[in-house]
């Protein structure tokens, strides 16, 4: 190989070298819609000279096409690759580019602006060190542009470039830079931003993007790419404790067992202690295994496999962490929710919670106060809807490891799932435990279920029936009981009107009010079957989820779903407190079957239709399918 040669290879193994060991900083671009975004971003990309002779006659060719500039490139269609979003002219989804500098690599998020995608930007903004806030110099700050900067605020991004954007059409005006400055740091003063950096730009005309354009000499910061490449962000992961959520237990054979997953925060070096959560089982790392062999250290980002002197259980979801700085264990905290979904969040309903590698069931049991994103004030409210921002008290199935949000964005966020439709419906941030978490403590008894319920001589459950208003519900449980109090069974009727005189006679009748009307009941129902009672519910209980959390309540066999599914017809021909015909003259809001809606059992144990049999008919099939299941032994 000739000398030439070998100082060419030496040339680009410097080169890689170099490469590798540049800093990375991950920044969005956010703000409201036509703020310009894209084109910024396709504007940095094209002046950077880090496009592709194809990607740029693709660009000329698609400005033909799509363009909205008249003659001049449209730089926005460089990532606003959607048909849609050519279409309309906007971004809609989360478009992600890399690029290089000499100085520094680059990860670029492009986020939508209509507040519909709000979620998407959300998205974007939960891996991003820095965000470039866009506000057309014409319109000045907007609504859009204090949800985003709230939202940039909770996703822990403490540094912010406010972009004021098209400056052109504002003659490049000092005056209207000055107004818009002021009143975006006024607004921003208690958002918790390390760095707030306000640039005039023109994406459009390329001014103030790579270096300071004479078109405004008034200004004496820096350029676009100069500020990004020159600012320092902590690399606050590396500094954190080591949390290491186990994604899968590697058994390729007898003679290894290794536990797989992405470093959250922190190091770990073999021979270091750690302890595993929420086993609390401690060991120490025995090596530290790759596709490219053992390694020394180990940090954020990187994806390893442990292996420990101990052979200790650990499995899927659980948290390997520092022996010396272990993760927050709880099953009660508060944490700011981010709500996603068209469908309005109700207190006291279920959902999944998936933290890290992890899915609990979760209930939110608070909703504490609502975020007005125009004034930061806190606003009392019972619900959640599309893209409002709360401050919840949850509840989750079984204890969770975290570390608060502020202090480990890894291991302290979270999404909540839909249990039916499986959709990311919101997004929250862990802010601490919940002190009766940690004080309160279920109390072992010696008298138990099973010893109260064999005093009784019978097996309790609860038999919870469901169904429209008029349907039979309530005649049929009482004909039930009178039947079981005859065989000289224990029994107890929580009737739906009669709940509704004490224990719940703060609620109304929306549909935030029956939920945590059902939860309460649920509770009560659990307390009576752990009495040994035959507990007989009667609600019209609308919503599926809620008599899924009263059924997950209880053991296997002690919830029976009694479904008495009379047609509504019929029961607006029976209406005996002519309840249908106020709510069908708009006398009575939110009334079930009328302006609200009935879910209907898909597998309940049992489904009378009380205008085919009679009522006593239909208390016989109960009380026969408690005999044949054992229920009643004596």
């Amino acid at each position: 190989m000739s000398a030439v040669a070998l100082n060419a290879s030496d040339d680009v193994i410097e080169y890689l070298a170099a490469h590798e060991k540049k800093s990375m900083l991950r920044f969005i671009t956010c703000g409201s819609v036509d703020d310009g975004k894209s084109t910024l971003i396709g504007r940095l990309l094209y002046d950077s000279k880090l496009l592709y002779d194809d990607q740029i006659s693709a660009l000329e060719s698609d400005t033909k096409k799509h363009g909205t500039q008249g003659e001049k490139i449209d730089f926005a269609l460089l990532v606003d690759g959607l048909a849609a979003e050519r279409e309309q002219g906007i971004t809609i989804d989360v478009a992600y580019r890399f690029f290089s500098t000499e100085k520094r690599k680059f990860i670029v998020a492009d986020t939508p602006g209509h507040e519909q995608y709000t979620r998407n930007m959300a998205t974007g903004a939960s891996t991003a060190d820095l965000a470039v806030i866009l506000i057309d110099a014409r319109k000045g700050v907007l609504t859009q542009t204090r949800r985003h900067s709230y939202i940039v605020s909770l996703l822990g991004i403490r540094h912010v470039v406010i972009a004021i954007n098209k400056m052109d059409l504002a003659d490049y005006a000092q005056t209207t830079f000055d107004r818009i400055e002021a009143d975006y740091r006024e607004f921003a003063k208690d958002l918790g931003f390390e760095t707030i950096t306000c640039i005039p730009m023109s994406a459009l005309e390329g001014v103030n993007i790579i270096k300071k354009s004479r078109e405004t000499p008034w200004y004496k910061g820096s350029a676009l790419l100069p500020y990004l490449e020159t600012i320092k962000v902590r690399g606050a992961l590396a500094e954190k404790p080591f949390r290491l959520p186990v994604q899968w237990v590697n058994r390729p054979n007898l003679d290894f067992r290794g536990f797989s997953g992405t470093v959250a925060s922190g190091a770990v070096r073999p021979g270091d202690e750690i302890v595993v959560l929420p086993s609390a089982k401690r060991s120490t790392v025995k090596s530290i295994v790759t596709m490219d062999g053992e390694l020394d250290e180990a940090g954020p980002d990187m994806a390893i496999t442990l292996t420990l002197e101990d052979e200790i259980d650990i499995s899927r979801g659980d948290i390997i962490c520092a022996g010396k700085a272990p993760a927050e264990q709880t099953d009660q905290f508060a944490a700011h929710l981010l709500w996603m979904s068209d469908d309005v969040l109700f207190p006291g309903r279920q959902y999944l919670m998936k933290t890290a590698n992890r899915i609990v069931p979760v209930t939110i049991t608070e909703l504490k106060h609502k975020v007005n994103v125009n004034t930061l004030e806190h606003m009392s409210g019972k619900t959640l809807e599309l893209n409002e921002v709360g401050f919840c008290n949850f509840n989750a199935a079984g204890p969770i490891a975290f570390d608060a949000y502020a202090d480990n964005r890894r291991t302290g966020g979270f999404i909540l799932i839909d249990r039916r439709s499986n959709a990311t419906i919101g997004a929250g941030m862990v802010d601490f435990s919940l002190r009766r978490a940690k004080n309160v403590h279920w109390q072992d008894l010696d008298v138990n279920k099973p010893a109260r319920a064999g005093a009784k001589h019978q097996r309790p459950c609860v038999l919870w029936f469901t169904g429209l208003s008029g349907s039979g519900k309530s005649t049929v449980a009482n004909l039930v009981e009178k039947r079981l109090h005859d065989m000289g069974r224990h029994t107890y009727t929580l009737d739906g009107d009669n709940v509704r005189h004490g224990l719940n006679k703060d609620l109304g009748f929306k549909d935030a009010d029956r939920v945590e009307n059902i939860r309460r009941v649920g509770e009560t129902a659990r307390l009576m079957v752990d009495a040994g009672l035959i507990v007989l519910v009667s609600f019209i209980s609308p919503f599926q989820s809620e008599r899924r959390l009263a059924r997950e309540m209880l053991e296997d066999g002690e919830f029976i779903e009694v479904y008495i599914s009379t047609p509504l017809e019929v029961c607006e021909q029976r209406d005996v407190k002519g309840l249908y015909a106020k709510a069908r003259r708009g006398e009575i809001k939110n009334f079930t079957g009328i302006d609200s809606d009935y879910e209907a059992p898909a597998r309940a144990e049992l489904d009378l239709d009380t205008s085919e049999i009679a009522a006593e008919a239909a208390a016989s099939r109960i009380v026969e399918y408690l005999q044949e299941n054992g229920y009643l032994d004596a």
